[in-house]
């Protein structure tokens, strides 16, 4: 049977236990009637060999209703139909017949007392009968639970094998650990081989990413590097103001990019290294944000209003939260029309909120949350797959001349 599918595994060992149930209870009622029988027939002999030789005094015959016993006359009088009638009471059990006389039937009267068994025998009966159904559906449910739990222990194993496998931290060898061939072929052993290749294939993803993520890193930062080491050659230089003010520009861009470049990796590894359970202040990432956008704001005649009624701190990725900060700033700093202020970012111990007006047309081109970058930043897209990533909550509510973006936690 082992070698057979689940379903038929089950269908034979549902068949089992009904035919042992049912076998058990046959056996059982076989046996009742034939104590029943044997029961009757020494009573009656029993009563017989007391009354011996008179051997007519359980069974006698009757012509008339007026020659029975006093308990069935008024009864008998009445003319009953043929057939077989009992009276409890009397313990008397009668037969009418037809036949040749005036009144055109006879009765069979036999007498019970001392062959049925007495009423408080019956509880006594009632209980053993209890008895057996009890022991017998013990039996069976013992019996269903054994054959069920060997005809499913395929299932049972492959769910222990897999509930031991640590899904958070897969490692290139946790596909070894379903060895699906031990399952046969079966509809166990076709899920188990499932399980095993997908298993082996996103351990041979993680080694990938892990590989890509490493080289992209390097090749990534180097450029940074030197475009870094550049600028502060130019530094040394004598420049002019203009230059200075290109200078500035290329270093806060650098300085953008690699922030970015670092959270991209981060994003994209499968591991975190730890770097999402840090615990940092809030307030100095906000300030960091506001200073290094406010150059947007520039010309404008917009004043921000940074009000902190908390110093909160956080559990999470320190640069992820700079950056969704960062990209919430700079898209209020961009989208607040010229002396139409101020910007207001307020930090609570649990939320930070960053309101700005924003002008009719500029509404209908906000980007919602889950959108991608139009060229501005990240996109709002980024900032709530950073907040997923770290446990935080990220909402945009927009009115007719408001825009408040709030990042709880």
């Amino acid at each position: 049977m082992l070698q057979q599918s689940l379903r038929k595994r089950v269908e034979y060992a549902f068949a089992l236990c009904v035919v042992g149930l049912s076998m058990a209870w046959g056996l059982a009622f076989y046996a009742a009637i034939r104590f029943s029988e044997d029961r009757v027939l020494v009573n009656q002999l029993q009563r017989a060999a007391e009354n011996y030789p008179d051997l007519t005094t359980s069974v006698r015959g009757y012509d008339e209703a007026g020659s029975l016993p006093e308990p069935l006359r008024e009864w008998a009088q009445a003319g009953p139909d043929e057939g077989l009638y009992e009276f409890v009471a009397e313990e008397l059990h009668v037969a009418v017949v037809p036949a040749d006389n005036a009144g055109g039937r006879a009765f069979v009267v036999f007498d019970v007392a001392g062959i049925e068994a007495a009423s408080s025998e019956d509880w006594w009966w009632l209980l053993v009968i209890t008895g057996v159904v009890s022991v017998l559906g013990t039996l069976g449910f013992g019996l269903g639970v054994l054959v069920m739990r060997r005809a499913v222990a395929p299932v049972v194993q492959l769910a222990d094998v897999v509930a031991g496998i640590d899904l958070e931290h897969l490692s290139a060898a946790d596909h070894k650990l379903i060895e699906s061939s031990r399952f046969g072929t079966d509809e166990v052993g076709v899920l188990a081989g499932a399980i095993e290749k997908t298993l082996k294939r996103i351990s041979a993803f993680v080694v990938r990413e892990r590989d890509f993520t490493g080289s992209a890193s390097h090749e990534l930062r180097t450029p940074i590097t030197v475009i870094t080491g550049a600028l502060e050659l130019l530094e040394q230089s004598d420049l002019s103001a203009e230059d200075v003010k290109a200078v500035d520009r290329i270093r806060r861009a650098t300085l953008e990019m690699k922030s970015t470049i670092e959270m991209f990796l981060c994003i994209a590894r499968e591991a975190d290294d730890g770097l999402y359970g840090e615990q940092f202040l809030v307030a100095p990432l906000i300030s960091r944000a506001v200073d290094q956008q406010r150059y947007l704001l520039n010309g404008k005649r917009v004043e921000v209003d940074v009000e902190s009624h908390a110093a909160p701190v956080v559990r999470g990725h320190p640069q992820a939260f700079l950056i969704a900060v960062t990209n919430l700033v700079r898209n209020a700093f961009e989208q607040t029309p010229g002396g139409q202020g101020p910007i207001t970012v307020l930090l609570k111990q649990h939320e930070l909120l960053v309101t700005n007006r924003v002008g009719g047309d500029e509404i209908g081109r906000l980007m919602p949350a889950g959108s991608s970058s139009d060229g501005h930043g990240l996109g709002l897209g980024i900032v709530q797959r950073l907040c997923e990533r770290n446990g935080w909550e990220f909402s945009l509510q927009v009115d007719e001349a408001h825009v408040t973006a709030c990042l709880s936690w």
